[in-house]
C-alpha cells in the first residue's frame, strides 16, 4: 500500500516532470528515463509504487542547453532550477527542478541546500575505453564529491554543532565552486572525441558497469505509458533493465520495499511524514 506521503510526492513529481517534458518538447532537446524511473515505466507504468523520485537523463549538449533555457521558462511559476551555479549550497553533480510551494526533508541528507520536491536531471557524457581511464576519471569525481561536500558540509545526520558553524565565508563557497568547476571538466573531458561510442551518467549510484548506455540506447527511443502521461525510454529498454535489474519483472521481497529519500513533506500547510 503506497502511504499519502508518497502519493502525494509521485502527484507532484509528475507535475514537474510534465512541465519539463512540454519544455524538452519546444526545443527539440532528447530526454530518457534511466534507473527506478525506467523500471517503473515498463514494469508499473508509472512510478514504482513505494519510489519516491524520478530520474531523467539528457545527452550533455541537451542538459546545457536546458540548464539555459529553464530560468526563463521557470520565471513565472513555482519551479525553481537547482544546479551547482544556481544554488551556491548545493553539492551534488546534477541538475533538480525544485517545487518551491514544498519542502521536504531527505533520510541521510543533511545539509543548507535549497528544498523541494523533485526531479533528478542528469548529464550522459561520453566514457573512455579504457578501464584504467574509466577508473581514473571515477578516482578524480568522488575526490572532487568528497571536497565538495566536505566544504559545504553535507552530513548523514543532523548534528547540533553543526549549527553553531554559521553560514560560509565567501571563501568557503568560491573554493567549493572551483572544485565543482574542476569536477565538470573531469566529467566532460571526453565528449569532443567522436570514436568513443559510450555514455555514462557519471553521478550514478550503482556500480561503474550497470549504467553504461551505447549510443543506439541514447538516440533510439520509444515512449510508453507513464501514469496518466508518455515517457521516452531506450527501444532496447529490455538490454538496460537487465543489467541493472536481472529479472526486473519480479517483484523485490516486501520487505525490500521502501522508499529512499524522502521522510518529510510540508505542503498546501500541511506536513506528512513517515518513521
Amino acid at each position: 500500500m503506497t502511504d499519502q506521503l508518497t502519493q502525494i510526492t509521485h502527484q507532484l513529481e509528475l507535475a514537474i516532470f510534465k512541465r519539463f517534458s512540454a519544455i524538452a518538447a519546444a526545443y527539440h532537446l532528447h530526454y530518457v528515463a534511466i534507473g527506478g524511473t525506467l523500471l517503473g515505466a515498463i514494469r508499473h507504468q508509472g512510478f514504482i509504487p513505494w519510489d519516491d523520485d524520478m530520474d531523467i537523463a539528457l545527452p550533455r549538449n541537451d542538459y546545457e542547453h536546458f540548464l539555459q533555457i529553464a530560468p526563463a521558462e521557470f520565471k513565472n511559476d513555482h519551479y525553481f532550477l537547482q544546479t551547482p551555479w544556481s544554488d551556491q549550497n548545493y553539492a551534488l553533480s546534477y541538475a533538480k527542478i525544485l517545487d518551491r510551494n514544498t519542502y521536504i526533508e531527505e533520510r541521510n541528507n543533511v545539509n543548507n541546500a535549497r528544498k523541494g520536491v523533485f526531479l533528478d536531471i542528469f548529464p550522459l557524457d561520453k566514457i573512455p575505453k579504457s578501464k584504467e581511464k574509466r577508473r581514473r576519471q571515477m578516482i578524480d569525481i568522488r575526490r572532487l564529491d568528497s571536497r565538495i561536500y566536505l566544504k559545504l558540509r553535507y552530513n548523514i545526520i543532523d548534528n547540533p554543532i553543526r549549527r553553531l558553524y554559521g553560514t560560509l565565508s565567501s571563501e568557503q563557497l568560491l573554493a567549493a565552486k572551483t572544485f565543482k568547476q574542476n569536477r565538470q571538466q573531469v566529467m566532460v573531458a571526453y565528449n569532443n572525441r567522436e570514436n568513443l561510442d559510450q555514455f555514462k551518467n557519471l553521478a550514478s549510484q550503482y556500480s561503474y558497469d550497470k549504467e553504461i548506455f551505447s549510443i543506439d540506447q541514447v538516440q533510439n527511443l520509444t515512449v510508453v505509458p507513464f501514469e496518466d502521461t508518455l515517457i521516452a525510454v531506450p527501444k532496447d529498454y529490455q538490454t538496460v533493465l537487465t543489467k541493472l535489474y536481472g529479472d526486473y519483472l519480479t517483484l523485490p521481497p516486501e520487505n525490500q520495499r521502501s522508499e529512499k529519500h524522502i521522510v518529510k513533506l510540508i505542503y498546501d500547510n500541511q506536513a506528512f511524514s513517515r518513521s
